[in-house]
């Protein structure tokens, strides 16, 4: 029954419900009384939309950075600072023959030195974004953690596996859209893996509630 109903109607309603003739599952018209949602389920919920935001995202950034390939197929989209944050920061580390990292701050850093890596060393990357190739989950401060892994390539050569995670803020002048806060890559090259040992299929080992964990509130500690 609707609020603003007479009192005499609210009142012959709850007498026929106290008389057995109405239950709280069907009114006259038939209708159900509306589902709610189990914490567990709203939970099922959060975390299958974060996935599709993941996936989503990856599907558009790894197309738009590997445009930039002098060969790849040309995006109508611009690569740029404007798609981080001013703040972002970024950890790279590699390892090929031997270990290295790398670390850069602010929008314009971050977005050339990935930049470089597809326009001038010519790499590729393909992430993997089914199985347990992608993984995802949202902070308490409401941080969106993307961890992909995938294979890099040049030319017609697998150069080996690599591991990246996201960290994305939703931004509040423009609805629905995610800039990129933090960055970690890792890539393992082929040769710096043991004699007679093959790329295994790329794959994240964290658990969502793991890359929750991993962040602390200022930057993900990872790698």
């Amino acid at each position: 029954m609707p609020p603003s109903s007479e009192k005499h109607l609210l009142i012959d309603r709850v007498k026929q419900y106290w008389s057995g003739q109405l239950t709280t599952h069907t009114s006259e018209s038939g209708d159900r009384k509306p589902h709610t949602q189990s914490h567990g389920e709203r939970e099922k919920s959060l975390q299958d939309d974060i996935h599709d935001l993941g996936e989503e995202f990856c599907q558009w950034f790894f197309a738009l950075l590997n445009s930039q390939h002098p060969l790849g197929v040309k995006s109508e989209e611009r690569w740029g600072p404007e798609h981080f944050w001013e703040d972002a920061k970024m950890k790279f580390c590699y390892d090929t023959l031997e270990k290295n990292t790398e670390e850069y701050v602010g929008s314009e850093m971050v977005s050339l030195r990935l930049l470089s890596l597809v326009k001038e060393e010519y790499l590729l990357f393909n992430p993997n974004l089914r199985a347990n190739g992608l993984k995802c989950a949202m902070s308490r401060h409401g941080l969106v953690l993307v961890a992909v892994a995938g294979t890099v390539h040049r030319d017609n050569t697998c150069l080996g596996i690599f591991e990246q995670i996201f960290g994305l803020i939703n931004c509040p002048i423009r609805e629905n859209t995610w800039k990129i806060k933090v960055v970690n890559l890792k890539i393992v090259g082929q040769n710096a893996l043991e004699p007679g040992v093959q790329i295994e299929k790329p794959s994240i080992k964290y658990e969502p509630n793991q890359l929750q964990e991993l962040y602390d509130g200022k930057e993900l500690t990872v790698f």
